[in-house]
């Protein structure tokens, strides 16, 4: 009689456990889904705060040392450093945009034209530019013609520049929470690398204190060699349009910088503004722009080699697609980190495969 008994128990047994480790697994999940939900608006300043924090970590000991190994006061400086780095370049971006609006409106009050008539260096342009002359000259001497052509793609772009420019403004706004944060996490880095490497370690065993070193060394080569080159060279471009007294210099250095970082080149914007001010201002301010253009152009070559040290951390196509899909699935907070993610996950994947192979 027992003997019939015992499979029965055993398999009682056997459903109850199953049951158990259910309930837990969903509550697990249940806890795990409710944290992301909370924080699901903060996912991107968090991880980007990570990114900044990573990247400046070795500045951050530095300062440390110098400090008597406090951690407080280098964090403070590094964070004051950071949003002046900020703030500065956005307040003189906005400036020039409100300045260029303000400009167009006073123009337009005095009955002046708000497009200056091409000048008579156009007649030596190529024969394939004469539809954009003509459209040029068209445009100075009656805008509103041309506004009412070509209405339909006038208020597509012009959609498209605004949900542009207000993306811009959350953007900045997102990576000022992050510098701040980023200054927390410096503060309190010590626990935080004690931390990720047992995060590592729980996901890929052995293996994790590797990815963890090759995260943050693919981490500190995209943010240096690859957005910081972006950021000098659009800092350098801007610099020649504000000097040069370039119309709107403010929105042409924020299209410099995403074409920068998406490794297209900030030469589609800063060849045709050379051609333009050379038909609009005297020779000697055009010409001094064009040269500064050209020192912009080939400071690429020289800044790569210096920041990237022994060689890109993924292929460029990895950045190009990470800045573009970040953009549109983020925005301009996006632009950075996508670069970034992606060029971590490509790292990550590489290595991974490079283990399998050995074992």
């Amino acid at each position: 009689m027992s003997q019939n008994l015992e499979p029965k128990i055993s398999i009682d047994n056997t459903f109850e456990k199953i049951v158990d480790i259910l309930i837990r697994l969903g509550v697990l999940f249940l806890l795990i889904g409710w944290c992301f939900d909370i924080l699901k608006p903060f996912v991107l300043i968090l991880i980007w705060a990570a990114v900044i924090s990573i990247s400046l970590f070795p500045m951050y000991s530095g300062l440390g040392k110098l400090f008597g190994g406090r951690r407080i006061v280098p964090a403070i400086i590094i964070t004051l450093v950071m949003l002046s780095i900020l703030l500065v370049p956005s307040t003189l971006v906005g400036t020039s945009l409100f300045d260029g609006l303000n400009h167009l409106r006073q123009m337009y009050m005095d009955g002046e034209p708000l497009i200056p008539a091409p000048g008579d260096t156009t007649k030596d342009w190529p024969g394939i530019t004469k539809p954009i002359v003509d459209i040029w000259r068209m445009a100075s001497v009656n805008l509103q013609a041309v506004i009412m052509k070509y209405s339909t793609q006038l208020q597509t772009v012009g959609a498209l520049v605004l949900s542009l420019l207000a993306g811009i403004g959350m953007g900045v706004l997102q990576f000022m929470v992050s510098i701040l944060i980023a200054g927390v996490l410096l503060a309190y880095s010590e626990s935080i690398v004690g931390v990720t490497h047992k995060i590592f370690i729980k996901l890929a065993g052995s293996n994790g204190v590797h990815f963890a070193e090759v995260t943050v060394g693919t981490v500190r080569s995209v943010v240096k060699g690859i957005l910081g080159v972006a950021v000098i060279q659009a800092a350098m471009a801007g610099l020649g349009f504000f000097v040069a007294g370039v119309p709107f210099a403010g929105l042409w250095t924020i299209a410099c910088l995403i074409l920068a970082i998406m490794q297209v080149g900030v030469g589609l914007i800063a060849i045709p503004i050379a051609v333009y001010m050379f038909s609009v201002t005297d020779s000697v301010t055009a010409t001094i722009l064009a040269v500064w253009l050209v020192i912009t152009l080939l400071s690429d070559n020289i800044l790569k080699p210096i920041l990237l040290g022994r060689g890109a951390p993924a292929p460029m196509l990895v950045i190009f697609l990470g800045s573009i899909g970040g953009f549109i699935y983020n925005g301009f907070l996006g632009l950075f980190l996508g670069a970034v993610v992606l060029a971590i996950g490509y790292k990550i994947f590489m290595e991974w495969l490079n283990t399998e192979t050995e074992i």
